[in-house]
């Protein structure tokens, strides 16, 4: 799963160390990511790693936040979130994460923009205290956020991540041709484009449930058995997808035609055809998706959206 791969060292020991992050932050190996709200510097297209020294003069100012986003390969990486009404540069060279997924999929710093980017957006969505309503400040190297009211609130506020299951639905003789997936085809999508169920974790409830639950409400699929896979980190902006196999206890769709305007079932055959012809557009390798039906289909699938 591609964006589950090259973890890098978080240093969360030291994101309350000011001495360690002065000597992380000059030193001259650093690279750092000049955020705006919740959109990058990007160069060339990609993401811009920078020296702190080569980094917009607003991003080196003391009022930019210093977030610490870890160590990869011998180097340590922070990221300088700005107010966007100050960032200096021309609009088109500042962008979301998802203008740069596919350039993310080539750098084993993928997992450092991820993590770094899913942390901008939570301080740029999260400006009062829940309790109280008063300002936080920033603390642990910007991995927490802390009340700082005059009435002495002192509520602590952590990044908030959004648990969400992703599932491959099958049915039939498993390896037969004759077996089949059933993918869901969305309000908003284009014409002959498909993909694997998903949906939010409720409170109260084990992933299995889940899945169960969001493929009966989605398609009105039963589903039995449920099979782990693998998760993937998915800061767009907030979520976690934890990805599964199903098996089918129905196979009767009634689709709710709310989230999912149309679900059929494929087999291998289906695809292949849909595929060479053009009428069937799957997710790209950046989704857990793509890794869900490439698993199943048993070969590798050139697909991208």
């Amino acid at each position: 799963m591609a964006l589950s791969s090259f973890a890098h060292d978080r240093h969360g020991l030291e994101r309350t160390d000011a001495d360690w992050l002065a000597r992380a932050w000059s030193d001259p190996t650093t690279r750092v990511l000049a955020i705006a709200g919740n959109r990058m510097l990007v160069r060339d297209g990609a993401p811009a790693w920078l020296p702190v020294a080569e980094l917009p003069a607003v991003a080196q100012e003391e009022g930019a936040l210093r977030l610490l986003v870890g160590e990869h390969e011998g180097a340590t990486y922070f990221a300088a979130v700005v107010d966007p009404a100050r960032a200096p540069h021309p609009a088109e060279q500042w962008q979301g994460t998802r203008d740069v997924l596919e350039a993310v999929l080539e750098s084993e710093r993928g997992p450092l923009l991820l993590h770094a980017m899913g942390m901008a957006e939570w301080h740029w969505a999260t400006r009062f205290c829940v309790r109280c309503g008063g300002p936080l400040t920033a603390s642990h190297a910007g991995h927490v956020l802390v009340c700082s009211s005059k009435k002495g609130c002192g509520r602590q506020h952590f990044p908030r991540t959004d648990p969400a299951v992703i599932m491959l639905v099958t049915d039939g003789e498993p390896g037969s041709p004759e077996e089949r997936c059933l993918l869901g085809h969305a309000q908003v999508w284009p014409e002959g484009r498909y993909s694997t169920l998903a949906g939010f974790v409720e409170p109260g409830e084990t992933f299995e449930d889940a899945v169960r639950r969001e493929v009966q409400e989605e398609t009105g699929v039963g589903v039995g058995a449920v099979t782990y896979v693998g998760n993937q980190p998915w800061p767009l902006p907030a979520s976690l997808m934890i990805g599964f196999r199903a098996r089918a206890a129905t196979t009767a769709i009634d689709v709710d035609g709310a989230e999912i305007a149309h679900a059929a079932w494929f087999t291998r055959d289906d695809i292949a055809r849909g595929l060479a012809d053009g009428s069937l557009l799957l997710p790209g390798p950046v989704s857990i998706s793509h890794a869900l039906i490439q698993g199943w289909y048993g070969a590798p699938l050139a697909t991208s959206w």
